[in-house]
């Protein structure tokens, strides 16, 4: 068995993220979801209002800036979801992660 590379292994994860937020995303079913579904069968639905987002670039499942196909729309929003998410996660990972301390090389030269 081949032994496989940790970053080919990420290259392919992503990869595959991008391909299912920009180009899957669009069939994804169009029903309402979950908390719309039941504000609409328990008849409070007519009292939804905009949330603070509302007027943002990417509110609603799509850039706002492209106007003319929801399938580009939306699947540049899903992209850039993807991007935003691996940013956030490798920054917090860079920001946590345990760095060694002189006592630890210390210790792995007395081992």
């Amino acid at each position: 068995m081949k032994n496989v590379s940790t970053r080919a292994v990420a290259v392919g994860i992503l990869l595959v993220s991008l391909v299912l937020a920009g180009v899957v995303s669009f069939y994804a079913a169009s029903t309402p979801d979950g908390l719309t579904k039941v504000s609409e069968d328990h008849g409070f639905a007519d009292t939804e209002t905009d949330h603070g987002a509302a007027d943002s670039p990417f509110a609603g499942y799509g850039a706002s800036f492209v106007d003319d196909d929801d399938r580009l729309s939306g699947g540049f929003a899903g992209v850039v979801g993807v991007l935003v998410v691996l940013a956030a996660g490798t920054g917090l990972t860079l920001a946590l992660r345990r760095r060694p301390t002189p006592d630890d090389a210390r210790e792995t030269q007395d081992a």
